[in-house]
């Protein structure tokens, strides 16, 4: 039986527990943050040709981040990796707090991601060296979580200090913030280097690679015509030569298992991948729901949250499962995701009444439910895939890093299918039943991640 809420909240853990989801939730929270702040941003210091890059740079240095933390924290331990991860994120915001001009913003969003990486990367992989292993389903539920959390809080907040045109005020805030759970980390967490296995050469031909690969996916969304398919197709090609590099180093970005024939980590990640990708439909809810449902920014707002709200719900319930319910659980999860997001897009009509668009919300809803349902255990299953606790951190960090590939890897596509459509319908059909058919291959990828599951 998985230990109880009771005991993860409990005075042993729950220091340790505060500052694993805090960076977490920091991480995700910023990318709405962030997002709602980017147009007051631009009207006060310019730039506007930087917009894009604003969101690229962090989230290109983010992935980078999250690949470097299984070796990191096995080098050095919990608690000085969390202050060095808490205290780039804090310098990387302050640069964009006092930026006088759109490059430098960019420059520091880009430390900011590198340190938001980290913080990813540090909530899956230090669960091991930090908790008792009975409580790693509810840490990990609780963690994953705070990415549905932050897409609740982030555009609340964010919105808020543009309103009031401080966006300044509003980085500072989560640069103190930052700084000022360090020592709450240097306090809970261990110093002890747990081992310094796994502490090898960095792999680095195959980061450049994938950092390539974020990056020219990222810029085909930018481009047009045949520039765009050019361009994701190179991505495409690199993140293939990543695969085939990573597997090839002796001491890879993601763990040895992953490659090996017949061992179901592989699938676990790819099945994270695919319900990472239906995530990336909400950046666009609240725009969808504005143009055709002509609902207002605040109603706009709570329909968006309706996919966090079943994710954070379902993960409640989730994680009380043990033994074949699980296997269930993870199946069944990405029928209805792809359900929901199926539904969501042929409601996509003229004119869309009240009932239509009480609809609209209770299918995200559903959406995100199948996405709580099996984000934990998925987590979990590669946090204990590690013979040892090296090994171990750096299968539960690759989940970091397969999640923000997956939201790289979609967003790109999100962009080139936004540009299918002749209007604004169109567009938000292509977009949400074009990403419904990417979750699609998380239904074969859950079943064979779970095949040896009892």
């Amino acid at each position: 039986m998985p230990g109880s809420w009771r005991d993860l909240f409990s005075r042993p853990h729950l220091p340790v527990v505060t500052v694993l989801a805090a960076g977490v939730g920091l991480y995700a929270m910023n990318l709405y943050f962030t997002a709602a702040l980017l147009p007051t941003v631009v009207a006060d210091i310019g730039g506007s040709q930087y917009f894009a890059w604003a969101a690229t740079a962090y989230l290109i240095a983010a992935v980078v981040a999250t690949m470097l933390v299984g070796r990191l924290l096995a080098g050095v331990g919990p608690a000085r990796m969390y202050g060095v991860a808490f205290g780039v994120f804090a310098l990387g915001t302050g640069m964009s707090a006092i930026s006088p001009m759109m490059e430098l913003f960019v420059g520091g969003r880009a430390v900011q991601g590198f340190g938001a990486g980290l913080l990813t990367g540090l909530g899956y992989a230090a669960i091991r060296g930090t908790l008792p292993p009975v409580l790693w389903t509810r840490a990990t539920g609780l963690i994953s979580a705070m990415f549905g959390v932050g897409a609740l809080l982030g555009p609340v907040l964010g919105g808020g200090f543009a309103q009031l045109g401080q966006w300044r005020i509003g980085f500072a805030v989560l640069a103190v913030v930052a700084l000022a759970l360090i020592p709450v980390a240097w306090r809970a967490l261990p110093r002890a280097v747990p081992s310094r296995a796994g502490t090898g050469p960095v792999p680095v031909l195959p980061i450049i690679t994938l950092a390539a690969a974020a990056a020219a996916l990222s810029v085909s969304a930018m481009l047009d015509g045949a520039l765009v398919w050019g361009a994701a197709a190179f991505g495409f090609a690199l993140l293939g030569l990543f695969l085939w590099l990573d597997a090839r180093h002796a001491n890879g970005v993601l763990p040895r298992l992953a490659y090996l024939r017949g061992n179901p980590l592989k699938w676990v990640y790819l099945t994270v991948a695919a319900l990472s990708a239906g995530v990336m439909v909400e950046n666009f809810i609240p725009l969808f729901a504005q143009r055709i449902g002509g609902v207002s920014p605040l109603g706009a707002g709570l329909i968006g949250a309706a996919l966090s709200l079943g994710w954070v719900g379902a993960q409640l319930f989730s994680v009380n499962a043990t033994g074949a319910a699980i296997r269930r659980l993870v199946r069944g999860a990405p029928w209805l995701l792809v359900a929901g997001l199926v539904g969501y897009g042929l409601l996509q009509v003229t004119e869309p009444g009240p009932g239509i668009i009480v609809m609209w919300a209770l299918l995200l809803g559903l959406a995100g439910v199948g996405i709580g349902l099996a984000f934990p255990h998925l987590s979990v299953a590669a946090l204990s895939s590690g013979g040892s606790d090296a090994e171990g951190g750096k299968a539960a960090a690759a989940v970091s890093t397969t999640q923000l590939i997956a939201y790289t890897v979609t967003s790109a596509i999100a962009g080139n299918l936004l540009a299918l459509g002749a209007d604004d319908l169109g567009s938000a059909r292509w977009l949400i039943l074009g990403i419904a058919a990417l979750t699609l291959l998380g239904i074969p990828t859950a079943a064979a991640a779970t095949r040896r599951a009892p």
